[in-house]
């Protein structure tokens, strides 16, 4: 039977996924788990508990008939583990973790920096992986002497899934992932010995990298389906989109926020704070991309939901949605965990401003999505800087549902945006490589795709692009010495 299983391993939750040879989803289980706060700015997951979503969704599928497979999930989030036992030496440090921003600023020298930039296409940031590596190594006992032994191994959660899969037979990676761990020269594409050292990080404990198409092997597990692609979400969502071609880009609106753009076979670098990663592999052809990472997307929904208990389920929160987005005047900075790009600072934290005693309710639900609105616009306003032209936007994700926050969207950027007939951008893109690579599908499931189309309306443009420009004078405000 031509069926595809993907396993989509997100920050809240993993999916386990079967879609038929015509893209469509045949059967779906979803389990979330909870996030660990340590400390300020600290984020974990206990990496049993993740293993076990994911386990657990894939023993409510029907995997009968299923010979071919692939991985899709959230990038950057550490692992470390016990090479024969499997069992992690430390919680999975997840790509909003800020523990080693102060170490960061330390090694951000002008030399240090045009060095991982030129290799990486990354900045130094706590963000990525490489930094959480160290951090792991340096504070739990024995863990650095047994790395360069050889006894330990690293993974983003994509290895560390195919590791357990397959009782420990399969230590890989693809080139996405390992791009985003700021250890990988995406020129190359191999580890890179300087920036090893650099982080002082032992070569043993690495994954082979291998390109996002290759046959990386069969999880015993699973009864023996064999892994035919592995993205990281974020260019699963950019192939799931049909961005195929130098120029196309779309915009993820999940837990953060990821607008990405094709830029064809030679990567470009952004003076912006946007970032250049690998975006997929197909044929032995490497395509790169440009990237805007914003923090809080989705994050920012599930506080105003669970925290501030302004309404019982996400899907609630349209009702009080103007598609202007008129908050009253009430401006918010969704520094949970500090700023993403192009602001890259880790200290800001979350704030509303401008309330007053008529304040109500609906004006901060508005105020907190505007902010993720104009976040959109601060690095759209960057690509286009870097020479991307933008017609319109190609948009997938949760919040995608939500038909206003589409509206506001459309209005401030003052173009068309699209959303995907079949939404499942993530999941189904890296169904298709996979189907594509072990040829069951045909890459016209990702590239002659229906979509709805929302169009700005000139009042709204108007009215949102003076108070996004009242929130940037507010950032910059809070972001000045």
């Amino acid at each position: 039977m031509s069926r595809i299983l993907t396993i989509d391993q997100g920050t809240t939750s993993s999916r386990s996924i079967i879609f038929d040879i015509n893209g469509d989803i045949e059967q779906v289980a979803q389990e979330e788990y909870p996030l660990i706060f340590p400390n300020d700015g600290w984020v974990e997951i206990d990496p049993d508990a993740l293993y076990k979503s994911v386990t657990n969704t894939l023993n409510q599928l029907d995997l009968e008939g299923v010979k071919f497979g692939g991985i899709t999930n959230q990038r950057e989030t550490t692992i470390i583990w016990n090479k024969n036992t499997l069992e992690p030496i430390y919680n999975a440090i997840v790509w909003q973790d800020r523990r080693t921003s102060e170490y960061c600023s330390e090694l951000a020298t002008d030399h240090n920096k045009s060095i991982v930039k030129e290799k990486t296409g990354l900045l130094i940031d706590s963000y990525f992986s490489a930094t959480k590596i160290k951090w792991i190594l340096d504070n739990v006992e024995g863990a650095r002497a047994k790395a360069e032994a050889g006894e330990l191994c690293f993974g983003t959660v994509d290895t560390y899934l195919m590791y357990r899969l397959s009782a420990g037979k399969l230590f890989k990676t693809d080139i996405t992932n390992a791009s985003r761990t700021m250890l990988f020269n995406i020129n190359t594409l191999r580890w890179d010995d300087e920036l090893l050292k650099l982080f002082d990080i032992p070569k043993p404990l690495l994954p082979e990298v291998v390109h996002s198409d290759s046959c990386f092997g069969s999880l015993s597990e699973l009864g023996d389906i064999t892994i035919h692609a592995v993205l990281g979400d974020q260019q699963a969502a950019l192939f799931g989109q049909g961005c195929l071609e130098k120029g196309q880009l779309k915009s993820t609106y999940g837990t953060g926020c990821f607008i990405m753009s094709n830029v064809g076979d030679k990567p470009i670098h952004s003076d912006d704070g946007l970032l250049t990663t690998i975006g997929f592999s197909l044929n032995g052809k490497v395509f790169y991309a440009i990237e805007g990472s914003i923090y809080a997307s989705g994050t920012t929904v599930q506080w105003l939901r669970d925290n501030l208990q302004f309404f019982d389920k996400s899907d609630q929160s349209e009702i009080y949605l103007n598609e202007d987005g008129n908050a009253n005047n009430v401006l918010f900075i969704p520094a949970f965990t500090g700023l993403g790009a192009p602001y890259w600072n880790s200290e800001i934290r979350a704030s509303f401003h401008g309330i007053t005693r008529d304040t109500s309710r609906t004006d901060m639900i508005n105020a907190a999505f505007n902010s993720v609105t104009y976040q959109t616009k601060d690095i759209i306003d960057c690509l286009i800087r870097s020479g991307i032209k933008i017609e319109s936007l190609n948009v997938d994700g949760g919040m995608v549902a939500n038909k206003k926050f589409i509206q506001q969207i459309a209005n401030l950027l003052n173009i068309k945006v699209s959303i995907p007939e079949n939404s499942e951008s993530t999941a189904r893109g890296v169904a298709v490589l996979a189907g594509v690579a072990s040829k069951t599908f045909d890459l016209k499931l990702v590239s002659n795709q229906k979509r709805t189309s929302t169009h700005p309306d000139i009042e709204a443009h108007d009215f949102m692009l003076k108070d996004y420009e009242n929130w940037k004078g507010l950032v910059t405000k809070l972001l000045s010495p």
